[in-house]
């Protein structure tokens, strides 16, 4: 049986983020407030509460945070249900507390919005449920029910019965609004670094995999020259062994296996050595090289290359950077899984700009998407016809999302748009375009620069 996969972003992992301690401090803070509120009602506008149902009020929310400390070490992290009872507890105390002093016409009674933005922000859904649901029945039973305000010589302070239905409906609002409002912005935090997260990991392959392939033509160069010296050394020994068949099969066996692995070495070594000279690659080289994994999967894929506006025929060389790779790749995976029959590569150049186009004669991108299209888990559904010609995929434009991201990390502009036309160009005649992706980039932020190699040494002899 398989783990499931839980993201480190999810209301899961959230929910238990929260330390006992930063709780308890926020409550300290609340009871602070909420005796001095207390004090400056009694003693400076001389209003008649029950000042000893409100301490005692305020004394169990101490209570419980003695409790909690001496229970619990400071940095111990709630699970989702100790969030939301501690929470909850918060919710209830302030609704007491609010009943004893004037109910809604308290304008402290504002406060019951606090504890249920944080859950929206944090906690689950569920969990949100039943605190905005808790908030919303103590207002609605503090606009109905509540201890009055009055002063020392008995005067009434109130406000008319409008006034507390308008208070009432303005919290009810505020709940609904503010709780939609954090979990959808966090929601969406949370998704992008979900996203980011999935881009630094394929990044970080895709350097591991360039760094590994400079490891080992490295080590194909080194041990060129000893492989070279055992083959020599055994086709000596064949010469002074002819008469002996049991010791010329031996050395015969050495030089078999030292070609053996010149040959293994030499088709690792193509993967490039790192040094100045295979940092950079002309641009084809870069297209072959994202193209590869896909060469062999029943989709033809054509390249064309060529200057505009007066641009020198030579090819950009440019940088061989693991983002471009990656992301080139990722392109036209994405082209070949939805092509019919075949996906084209147009490289142009000015003096200026490169601009890379990859198209194919697949359905194009859904219109409802477009302009979404490198958004990180978009969740699109498919239709009946898109399973049909896709079985089994079950993308979510996360794939997308790490391509863009890491090729505008080099400084390139991407689009995406549907084609439906017939390009009566040579290079594509016939050739029903679906969907487009264009990346572009500055040549001054992509290309090798003039002398990037050095200067060359003179050999004095």
């Amino acid at each position: 049986m398989t783990d499931t996969y839980i993201s480190p972003f999810s209301e899961q992992r959230r929910s238990s983020w929260i330390r006992l301690r930063t709780l308890i401090l926020l409550r300290w803070a609340a009871i602070f407030g909420q005796l001095s509120a207390i004090v400056i009602a009694v003693e400076y506008f001389d209003l008649q509460i029950q000042v000893l149902l409100c301490l005692i009020t305020v004394g169990v929310s101490v209570a419980v945070n003695i409790g909690s400390m001496f229970a619990f070490p400071g940095n111990k992290r709630l699970s989702e249900t100790e969030n939301m009872l501690m929470i909850l507890f918060d919710v209830l105390q302030l609704g007491f507390l609010l009943y004893l002093t004037g109910g809604l016409q308290n304008p402290f009674s504002i406060l019951l919005l606090a504890p249920v933005a944080v859950s929206a922000s944090v906690l689950t859904l569920r969990s949100t449920i039943i605190l905005g649901g808790s908030a919303t029945l103590i207002a609605t039973i503090l606009s109905l029910y509540h201890i009055p305000l009055t002063t020392q010589q008995g005067m009434f302070l109130g406000i008319p019965d409008i006034f507390i239905f308008g208070n009432w409906i303005a919290i009810v609002i505020a709940l609904i609004f503010l709780s939609v409002y954090s979990r959808w912005i966090t929601s969406e935090m949370n998704t992008m670094g979900d996203a980011l997260l999935a881009t630094q990991i394929a990044l970080s392959r895709e350097q591991k995999l360039t760094d590994l392939g400079g490891v080992v033509a490295a080590t194909a160069h080194e041990l060129g020259t000893p492989l070279a010296t055992i083959k020599l050394t055994s086709a000596e020994l064949m010469e002074e062994l002819q008469g002996r068949p049991e010791l010329y099969e031996d050395a015969e066996l050495i030089r078999e296996q030292a070609d053996r692995c010149r040959d293994i070495l030499r088709s690792m070594g193509r993967v490039g050595k790192s040094d100045k000279h295979l940092r950079t690659a002309p641009i084809s080289e870069i297209i072959r090289e994202a193209a590869e994994p896909h060469a062999k999967r029943g989709i033809k894929i054509e390249s064309y290359y060529a200057p505009e506006d007066g641009a020198k025929q030579v090819q950009p060389i440019v940088f061989r950077h693991p983002e471009v790779i990656h992301g080139l790749r990722n392109m036209m995976q994405n082209a070949v899984d939805f092509s019919r029959s075949k996906v084209l590569v147009n490289v142009t150049w000015t003096e200026d700009d490169l601009r890379i186009e990859i198209l194919d004669d697949g359905p194009g991108f859904p219109i409802g998407i477009l302009p979404r299209i490198g958004d990180p888990f978009m969740g699109v559904k498919r239709s009946e016809s898109g399973s049909i010609e896709r079985p089994g995929y079950e993308g979510m434009g996360l794939g997308l999302f790490i391509a863009k991201t890491l090729l505008e990390r080099t400084g390139a502009e991407l689009t995406f748009s549907n084609g439906r036309h017939e390009d009566q160009t040579e290079k594509s005649a016939r050739f029903k375009i679906g969907a487009i992706v264009t990346v572009s980039w500055l040549r001054s932020k992509i290309e090798q620069p003039s002398g990037a190699l050095g200067k060359n040494q003179t050999l004095k002899i």
